[in-house]
Formats: structure tokens, C-alpha cells, sequence
């Protein structure tokens, strides 16, 4: 029998990966859940992979991370919704404990670092510089999370359609806990432990969206 997750969509960016999503979807089989698979149109090796996986596929009009999941949280009809990798690299299990987290809380945050949690895919570097970026949360605009991020994100679809997301790329990692914080919604991290990725590459440039994210950040605050 499934395990059964009522009123939420899974909402699963991807890009070039067209070894690692068949298995993610192979992997959720297991669950009676929604899901809203967003690619590029180019991506024809990704789109062969899963055309038989009986999973709603959108494609993307502007490419980029931060565009799938704009793109994608204004398909989603379910009361809830939650960001999920198509890398492998989340535990689908997981999405029990968020779900329950939202009896009292609009959102809820995986966190790698908090207890019984931890990171099989993370690299010094964006170890380094997630701890950076998640101290100057707090500094700068009150963000309570030590793992600011980390992008496995559930929550009230609605209030995730009224932060009217802007960025395209990875700087959406920081504007959603930022615009969530401004809006004063409740929200709330759970411990999450980030497997390896199942196949393929890393899609995040360190140095480039790590500079990126700073400089919105930066921005952001100067304009307050």
C-alpha cells in the first residue's frame, strides 16, 4: 500500500538530468503524491527519460532554477507544495515530519545542520558559504535559519504564489526565505540529511552564484 500525502505537490525543477529523475520517480512510486515535473525545452535527453513516467511535465518559457520554480508554483492546485530535487539528493521520507510541521507553521525549511541531520553532497566550499550566507541572514533582515540555502522548501501553495518571486536563477535560494520573513508568515526548519546525488553533475557554480547571491543580499539590505 502507498503512503499517502494529501493536498501537497511535489514541484521538481530539473535540468539535464536524465539519469538521476527516472530514478527519482522510480523511488516515489512508493508514495501517493502529486507531481509537477519543470524542464527546458531543450533538454531533450531529460524529456526522453521520463516521457513514459505518467508525471505532469511543464516547460519552463525563461530558462533558469529560479524560473522552473516560479513557473511551476502557479500550476500547482494543491493546498500545499514542496520543492523537491531531481537529483536524488532529497529523502522523500522527509516530507512526512515537514508535512506535519504545517499544522502550525506556513512553511517549513530542511536544515542539514541541525540535529540528526547532515550532507552526503556538500563541499567545503558551499558549506562555507552557506554558513556565511545564513549569518547574514540573521544580521541583516532577522532570518532564523542556519541553512539558508538548502532549497527543500514545503508550504501553503497560496502564500508561496503571494511572495511573487523575481529572480531566475540561484539568488531565488535567498529571496525565499527573505520575502517570507518580510511577509511575517510562520515558518520553521526540520532536520533534513542530504544524500549523494544519484547521477550526474552539480548544477550550482560556487564562486559565481555564491557571488551573485551576496551581491542581492547587499542589495537588498542598502535599499531597505
Amino acid at each position: 500500500m502507498k503512503k499517502k500525502l494529501d493536498n501537497l505537490t511535489l514541484l521538481i525543477p530539473a535540468k539535464n538530468e536524465s539519469e538521476s529523475l527516472p530514478l527519482v520517480l522510480k523511488e516515489l512510486k512508493k508514495y501517493k503524491i502529486k507531481k509537477v515535473i519543470v524542464l527546458q525545452k531543450d533538454d531533450k535527453d531529460t524529456i526522453k527519460a521520463i516521457k513514459d513516467k505518467k508525471s505532469k511535465i511543464i516547460f519552463q518559457k525563461k530558462n533558469g532554477y529560479g524560473s522552473a520554480i516560479k513557473e511551476g508554483i502557479y500550476r500547482i492546485k494543491t493546498k500545499y507544495l514542496c520543492i523537491f530535487n531531481a537529483d536524488g539528493s532529497f529523502n522523500p521520507k522527509e516530507l512526512f515530519q515537514m508535512r506535519k510541521s504545517l499544522k502550525r507553521f506556513n512553511f517549513v525549511f530542511g536544515s542539514r545542520y541541525s540535529k540528526n541531520a547532515g550532507s552526503k553532497d556538500d563541499t567545503f566550499l558551499t558549506f562555507i558559504g552557506n554558513k556565511i550566507f545564513s549569518l547574514l541572514g540573521k544580521l541583516f533582515f532577522n532570518i532564523q535559519l542556519n541553512d539558508i540555502l538548502y532549497t527543500y522548501i514545503m508550504g501553503d501553495t497560496k502564500k508561496f504564489k503571494s511572495l511573487n518571486l523575481q529572480n531566475h536563477d540561484f539568488r531565488i535560494c535567498i529571496e525565499i526565505p527573505l520575502k517570507i520573513t518580510t511577509k511575517k508568515f510562520k515558518y520553521t526548519f526540520s532536520s533534513s540529511f542530504e544524500r549523494k546525488r544519484f547521477k550526474g553533475e552539480k548544477k550550482v557554480n560556487e564562486f559565481k552564484d555564491g557571488f551573485l547571491i551576496g551581491y542581492y543580499m547587499l542589495k537588498k539590505f542598502l535599499i531597505r
